[in-house]
């Protein structure tokens, strides 16, 4: 290594922030020559409806939840990056003379913006990137115009800023799944390329589905399910406490469940009420599947993504991609 290289100012590290319904993650890595780092991670717990449905309604307690995060992460990083939902978006492809500069494109998507978008400029933040060359037109080109309220914004900004740290990047959170989506696209069987893929990430109240092609999101769609509705869910059949539902989840092993075992009281092993109730989360991915694709039957590989601690279904799942013929009802 020579000396310039020891003495070269090393590039600001930034902090990738998700802030979910029940917690706050974070994760710094960095790029090594084989691929990538986990240089610090940490996952600290939110007070009940800090978020609600995606939207923040406790700045503090996040801003609080991050500082905690970082404390115990150790990293010393000042900038991070955030997403704002999908929902909460407004996303439009237009088309653009391919011979303005950034300046010019800038200005005419300022003045042409009210036509795609249902808000007072005023009341949103809004960007856009270049796509490329129009298929059609080849003296267009095709701009992503993207636009969401600037409460979404505001609020996660804010929150980062409590917490110690300074928001460098405002992402969407179906872009920033695409993004990473290629650095685990090797691990499918046969590969990512010109292949449907459908992502679902079931969190602790909201179930997304993402939809990619040849690795490009192509569709995606939120539905109210998640963890804290299973656990409610195991409450209410079997009479137990929350806490005890929750352990069921989260262990099968910990109670007898008279309806997938013998009078014997056999401990739950691979039969337990959330096997006995896991149709709900089926049921809300289908119509999800069928307002995609509602013709023939359509072969998905589906991975099954569950960061958040409210709900680990390792006990149901296999931890490879599952190969699924979905058809619509």
């Amino acid at each position: 290594m020579g000396i310039a290289q020891l003495i070269a100012p090393k590039k600001s590290s930034l902090i990738g922030l998700d802030i979910s319904s029940t917690s706050v993650k974070l994760l710094e890595l960095s790029q090594q020559s084989d691929g990538y780092r986990v240089e610090a991670y940490a996952a600290e717990p939110l007070p009940p409806n800090s978020v609600v449905e995606k939207n923040i309604t406790d700045v503090e307690a996040i801003g609080e939840a991050i500082q905690r995060a970082v404390k115990r992460s150790g990293s010393r990083a000042k900038f991070a990056a955030v997403a704002v939902a999908g929902s909460s978006v407004i996303t439009k492809v237009i088309t653009m003379p391919s011979n303005l500069s950034d300046e010019e494109l800038e200005s005419q998507i300022q003045l042409e913006a009210d036509q795609y978008i249902p808000y007072s400029l005023e009341e949103v933040n809004m960007d856009f990137e270049v796509l490329g060359q129009n298929d059609k037109n080849p003296d267009m080109v095709d701009v992503l115009l993207a636009a969401s309220r600037s409460e979404n914004v505001d609020s996660r900004v804010a929150a980062v800023e409590l917490g110690g740290l300074t928001a460098k990047v405002v992402d969407i959170e179906a872009y920033t799944l695409e993004n990473a989506f290629p650095l685990i696209a090797s691990q499918i069987p046969g590969g990512a390329g010109d292949t449907t893929i459908a992502i679902v990430d079931i969190g602790a109240t909201m179930t997304t589905l993402s939809v990619l092609h040849d690795t490009k999101i192509i569709y995606t769609r939120d539905q109210v399910f998640g963890g804290k509705q299973l656990t409610e869910e195991i409450q209410r059949r079997y009479g137990l406490s929350y806490e005890e539902a929750g352990m069921v989840k989260g262990d099968c092993r910990t109670i007898t469940c008279p309806k997938c075992w013998s009078p014997s009281k056999t401990p739950w092993r691979n039969k337990s009420a959330v096997r006995c109730n896991f149709s709900s989360p089926p049921a809300t991915i289908t119509p999800s599947i069928t307002s995609y694709w509602p013709g023939e039957p359509l072969q998905f590989r589906v991975w099954m993504s569950s960061l958040n601690n409210a709900w680990d279904p390792a006990p149901l799942l296999p931890t490879h991609s599952l190969i699924c013929r979905w058809h619509p009802v």
